[in-house]
């Protein structure tokens, strides 16, 4: 049997307690752990946790994740290549990502324990940035790609094909493209719709739209979108998942399809997505 990392972020409040009473309820099964002390994974650093974890790869059958969503998503983009299941314990506000809240700890984990579980695969997508024939990058993120005017930038244009069909010419404040995972991030508070995540499409949603035409647009998983950038001395940024981030230029182009990676989330019997969501809603 193999073992089950822990990945915590240290940077968060009460981390340190959470991974001693995940470490003692493992010891006391004499279960195996791999736990990622403070200085072997460094959320702030610019290595990927694949490289800062390599020795890990071949040995685990689960990774569980401290923290709150923004710890999950930089896990799975860094360690999606690895295929391993991750289970996100959360430290953080009111998440989607997380299955488990801190106060239902345990009994989750005599799921684990015990082989109760499963998981759901979920849809990643690949980004490439594009300047003129150069590809200055290529980013996977499980959330969404952002591209947004700077802090002192008047409105932007982003002109969207699907396919090499042009589809739109958003005016505002930027364009969100998300997956299903990331629909109830900042897509939501966009006005975009909720999807669940186990489907496979994007979510293109514009942000602040200076048109009366401000609805989102679903886009099917199996195809390919470009997104150029006009700028016009106007700053413009790249982000993606919330965590990276790039300055755009004018003309720029962004290239957006679903990656060939699936991020592994952990479930267990009694996981319901419409359950979940009406219990992050509700007030």
């Amino acid at each position: 049997m193999k073992d089950i990392g822990i990945i915590p972020n240290w940077h968060k409040k009460n981390s340190t307690l959470v991974v001693e009473k995940i470490t003692r309820f493992f010891d006391q099964r004499k279960i195996k752990l791999q736990v990622a002390d403070k200085h072997l994974a460094d959320f702030y650093s610019e290595v990927s946790l694949s490289e800062q974890l390599k020795g890990w790869r071949d040995n685990l059958q689960l990774i569980i994740v401290v923290g709150g969503d923004g710890t999950i998503l930089r896990v799975a983009r860094d360690l999606a290549c690895w295929d391993v299941p991750v289970l996100g314990i959360n430290l953080g506000q009111k998440g989607f990502l997380a299955e488990i809240e801190v106060e239902q700890m345990e009994r989750f984990l005599q799921y684990i324990a015990t082989g109760q579980y499963g998981f759901q695969e979920r849809m990643m997508m690949e980004t490439r940035l594009m300047r003129g024939d150069d590809e200055l990058g290529s980013y996977l993120a499980l959330n969404d790609i952002v591209i947004s005017r700077g802090p002192f930038s008047r409105i932007i244009k982003v002109e969207v094909h699907v396919n090499k069909d042009y589809m739109e010419s958003y005016s505002g404040d930027g364009v969100i493209v998300a997956t299903p995972t990331g629909s109830t991030g900042y897509s939501l508070s966009a006005g975009g719709p909720i999807v669940n995540p186990s489907m496979d499409l994007f979510v293109v949603t514009p942000i602040c739209p200076h048109s009366l035409y401000n609805r989102s647009v679903i886009i099917n998983g199996d195809d390919v979108m470009k997104l150029t950038v006009d700028s016009r001395m106007v700053q413009v940024v790249l982000t993606v998942d919330g965590q990276v981030r790039f300055a755009l230029e004018d003309k720029d182009q962004v290239i957006v399809r679903r990656s060939g990676y699936r991020i592994k989330m952990v479930c267990f019997h009694d996981y319901s997505f419409y359950r979940m969501l009406h219990q992050k809603l509700k007030a």
